[in-house]
């Protein structure tokens, strides 16, 4: 007896190698699965921008990235003590205006640099809401917590979301044109309008990206993140204890899956020996003798020799930790 229903995951077409390079965009989402690539000393590019929730701002990203458009001072403005950019997230914001744009320019340039080399634009989607700068009218990234009479508050239409979705497509396409763009819906609940609205809210977005996919089959795939999240995990138990993000086991459980859909079999090897040597870094010996500490070192340096030698594509990276 069945007492869960597990995702039926597309056949496997090996989209992805361990070697490649990625770039991730969008929601919270890309940063935990960008994490586990990360983990597994894959080249990924998470979120240059920083967070990105809704379709019209992620596209005005993904078209700054392509064009390699530099942040001009006159469109920052102070606030809380920082400057800030409504394309850019917080974490960019610093009290020093030239640092901020610096930081801001250099990661478009970096951003620009990968997405001509990627082998995959994963976009993750998180809402259909937008908020739009009263003074302006152009849609904003984040709000930096500027009072909210100061923006008005709409859900974007189909029109305006498959349109979005259509521009980065097309134009991602142009720049790269061997690389695949991978969509995905955010299994993370925005619930501050309440769960009707989140459901509305996910239903567009899985609706916009379902007319691009139509338009664009052989350059576009979706993975089921939000409906393994939904129908198979379907447990608050999966959940962080805010009941909205994804626990760390419903994360793995997901990667796992992201891994069986896009990875052959010997990149899931290099995955999984890679994640083992990550966690082995990550360790530090509770000993207080030197001896140990060296000898502990010096194994792991034999480790990470071995792996290159098993996956010369890493020397650089292994270069860098």
């Amino acid at each position: 007896m069945e007492f869960r229903t597990t995702i039926r995951m597309a056949e496997n077409h090996s989209t992805l190698h361990h070697s490649d390079a990625v770039v991730l965009m969008g929601s919270c989402f890309s940063d935990n699965i960008g994490a586990k690539m990360r983990s597994a000393m894959m080249r990924a590019m998470i979120n240059p921008f920083g967070t990105l929730y809704n379709p019209l701002s992620i596209a005005a990203a993904v078209q700054r990235l392509i064009t390699g458009e530099a942040i001009a001072g006159n469109t920052l403005f102070s606030h809380n003590g920082v400057w800030n950019s409504y394309q850019f997230h917080s974490r960019y914001s610093l009290p020093d205006k030239q640092a901020a744009i610096d930081a801001m320019n250099s990661r478009i340039a970096q951003g620009q640099a990968a997405l001509k080399t990627c082998s995959a634009l994963i976009i993750t989607l998180g809402t259909a809401m937008v908020y739009r700068l009263r003074s302006t009218g152009e849609v904003v990234a984040n709000c930096h917590k500027v009072p909210q009479h100061e923006f008005t508050r709409q859900m974007a239409t189909m029109q305006q979301m498959s349109q979005a979705l259509m521009q980065i497509v097309t134009s991602f396409h142009k720049l790269n044109p061997t690389a695949k763009v991978i969509f995905t819906v955010s299994p993370i609940r925005h619930i501050a309008d309440g769960l009707d609205v989140n459901s509305l809210s996910k239903a567009m977005l899985r609706v916009a990206v379902n007319e691009v996919m139509l338009r664009q089959p052989d350059v576009v795939e979706y993975f089921p993140a939000y409906e393994i999240m939904l129908d198979d995990l379907r447990d608050y138990r999966f959940y962080a204890t805010d009941m909205v993000h994804p626990s760390d086991l419903a994360i793995e459980y997901i990667w796992q899956a992201f891994q069986a859909t896009y990875f052959d079999d010997r990149s899931a090897q290099a995955i999984a020996r890679c994640e083992r040597v990550s966690k082995r870094l990550q360790h530090r010996p509770m000993s207080s003798s030197r001896e140990i500490v060296e000898r502990f070192n010096a194994d792991t340096q034999a480790v990470l020799r071995n792996l290159v030698k098993q996956y010369p594509y890493l020397e650089e990276t292994v270069t860098n930790l």
